[in-house]
């Protein structure tokens, strides 16, 4: 889903009034640029000028026209981010710096099954610790799912690339590491799946999409390399809505494997499916607006979303440079964190990551914190309702004094374009070749007619947008003084958006099921880079329930 030098990209970035220009003025070739083009764009752009201040602007355009063809000379790869980096730290807040070590709950105490294939759908922690006790190996763990990726891959239209010979080869060395006395942690040996737009060295990255189906990056993506380190076995680059928008790629569309009628949602289409179905341990998502949150519902298993600049975007295909997230989807809130322990913090590369701590303990008493529900959204959430003021009591029921919240008041999904403006300049280069038309999807809602029209955003629009979205971060930081967490329905007002555009934290996972069967989820949202209470609050909540333990059949 929707989703240098470089101040030159800033012109490239939104289609601003010039853009139009140029595009009238390559058409007619030598024909200049008139009072009448400029009359006719500004009914685009909603301002009106009089005949005199169009006839001053013209030489002024055509300089900016200039210099549009000239930078557009230059070849700006996806990996290239604007200069000017988005920042969603409040005014005067300050965070914790005290690193402790994180706390993880026991294991549960299993016995080996005389049939692998039924540890399919266990906890990361528990498949640890079988691994870790060398009960069972990683090659054995590693074989059963890429027998399921096999077996169940194409009718869930979920895997891109099975990349069984590196598996093979990083089981291999996890269980001699293992059985050196080389223990890495609860990852050592546990096999997942990335999503299709992370880079593999040796194997294609396509992002879903057809113009870049043959795609290879000689580069191993920021997150893949921290993932080797901690001694995972990567068994399938998993499928994504073509560039990042829902859950229809080169290949088909993904399924819920709740229901194979309905498409998993998107766009870590692939991520979901595969972990929902127990096709793999975990799965790597990102998340711009909705990417995991919306597809870790449909497939009722459960998500993180950390916060903006937490972790590491290098190797991954760039939508929305200040938007784009990466993040665990898992079976388990304490998966979530096993494996977001294992991705966080500066890498060198990526400047928007922060170096701040992550002490996840997830022993928390409910009844010290302050819990927030966003009321109206749970009024006005009638569909899943049943479901939601369950959630509620339930929280209660461990303690929970609910403090009764609401959203700062300002027109958040006006500020949507400032994605679109984002991704039209990420494939400038698609659009202006025309290879636009090669994308699966040509309706007007999606990217081809989006990154079009996306090119008349005038500049001065997109920085009052952001002027707009910083008021909007303040006034979060104010909400957020009184609460340490609060939960929300999944969709509920304009939660998702808002707080995707803020960079807050946040933890959806299954609260239940549809009357017809679907599951339904929860979001837990939290503080500015505090995943560990996020996370230790949705798992109090979890424990008391079951609906993570509930899994759909595909035989």
């Amino acid at each position: 889903m929707r989703r240098p030098n470089r101040t030159a990209v800033l012109f490239l970035l939104v289609g601003s009034l010039g853009f139009l220009l140029g595009a009238i003025f390559q058409a007619q070739d030598n024909n200049p640029i008139t009072r009448e083009m400029v009359a006719a764009t500004e009914n685009l752009i909603g301002l009106h000028f009089n005949e005199a201040k169009r006839d001053s602007m013209l030489d002024d355009l055509k300089d900016n026209l200039d210099n549009y063809q000239k930078i557009r000379t230059l070849t700006i790869d996806n990996s290239v981010p604007p200069a000017l980096a988005f920042n969603p730290i409040p005014v005067g807040v300050k965070f914790d710096t005290k690193r402790k070590p994180p706390v993880w709950s026991a294991p549960t105490k299993m016995a080996v099954p005389q049939n692998l294939e039924d540890l399919a759908f266990a906890a990361v922690g528990d498949l640890a610790e079988l691994i870790r006790t060398r009960r069972i190996t990683s090659t054995q763990l590693t074989k059963m799912y890429l027998d399921r990726l096999k077996k169940y891959g194409p009718k869930l239209e979920c895997v891109i690339t099975l990349t069984e010979d590196l598996a093979l080869a990083q089981a291999k060395r996890a269980d001699e590491e293992i059985a050196a006395g080389k223990y890495r942690g609860p990852l050592h040996g546990i096999p997942y799946g990335a999503k299709d737009l992370l880079a593999k060295k040796g194997y294609k990255t396509t992002w879903g999409s057809v113009p870049y189906k043959d795609q290879m990056i000689d580069a191993d993506a920021a997150v893949i390399q921290r993932l080797e380190k901690a001694g995972a076995v990567l068994v399938a680059k998993t499928t994504l809505g073509e560039l990042a928008w829902g859950d229809v790629w080169f290949g088909g569309m993904t399924r819920n494997p709740w229901n194979l009628e309905q498409g998993s949602s998107g766009s870590s289409a692939g991520s979901a499916s595969a972990t929902s179905a127990g096709l793999v341990a975990f799965s790597i998502g990102t998340e711009t607006w909705g990417s995991i949150v919306s597809p870790s519902t449909r497939c009722g298993v459960t998500g993180l979303r950390p916060t903006y600049g937490r972790v590491s975007r290098a190797g991954a295909m760039a939508l929305s440079w200040s938007m784009d997230k990466i993040g665990p989807i898992c079976r388990t809130v304490e998966d979530c964190a096993l494996v977001f322990n294992a991705i966080y913090g500066p890498d060198g590369i990526d400047q928007t990551v922060v170096d701040l701590p992550f002490n996840y303990n997830p022993n928390v008493k409910l009844s010290q914190l302050r819990i927030g529900y966003l009321q109206s959204a749970f009024e006005k959430d009638t569909t899943n309702k049943a479901n939601n003021e369950a959630v509620l009591a339930k929280l209660r029921e461990l303690g929970a004094n609910l403090i009764p919240i609401e959203l700062p008041d300002y027109p958040v999904s006006d500020l949507s374009f400032i994605l679109s403006a984002e991704a039209a300049a990420a494939f400038d280069e698609l659009t202006r070749s025309g290879k636009d038309d090669l994308l699966v999807r040509q309706i007007k809602n999606a990217w081809p007619n989006s990154f079009r029209a996306s090119r008349f955003i005038p500049a001065v629009e997109y920085i009052q947008a952001n002027r707009v979205r910083y008021l909007v971060i303040q006034a979060m930081a104010k909400m957020m003084e009184n609460i340490d967490v609060y939960v929300a329905p999944s969709f509920g007002g304009n939660n998702l958006l808002l707080t995707n555009l803020t960079g807050h934290p946040c933890v959806v996972l299954p609260d239940g099921f549809s009357r017809r069967g679907s599951p339904t989820s929860i979001s837990f949202m939290g503080r500015l880079y505090d995943e560990a209470t996020t996370l230790a609050v949705a798992k109090a909540y979890q424990d008391a329930t079951d609906f993570h333990k509930k899994h759909p059949s595909l035989d």
